[in-house]
């Protein structure tokens, strides 16, 4: 059993070191603010509950465990809520959206 929860745990540490390197690599490719801080709003997301999913079932302590929810609670709440705040920012402030 302890195998499995070993492999389950890298498999969520290695999902989320990918979504956090598309997001990086997003933030190079994509044309404009809005499709970038889309890439990086969504990866940084995903990225952060699969690296928490993944220390949780790494960690021994039931304490480390809700201390990791905690963060990831605040994570899941502020990200989205920043993402939102910085597109609505630059929507005022006349920064238009890609066109071709």
């Amino acid at each position: 059993m302890d195998t499995v929860i070993q492999i389950l745990s890298w498999l969520f540490l290695l999902a989320g070191s990918f979504f956090g390197l598309t997001g990086a690599l997003g933030l190079f490719r994509f044309p404009d603010f809005y499709t970038r801080l889309h890439s990086a709003g969504v990866t940084d997301t995903m990225a952060t509950l699969f690296i928490v999913l993944g220390l949780v079932l790494q960690s021994n302590s039931v304490l480390v465990g809700v201390k990791l929810g905690f963060i990831l609670l605040f994570v899941m709440i502020t990200s989205p809520t920043a993402s939102h705040a910085l597109a609505k920012a630059a929507l005022h402030s006349g920064l238009k959206p890609y066109q071709r």
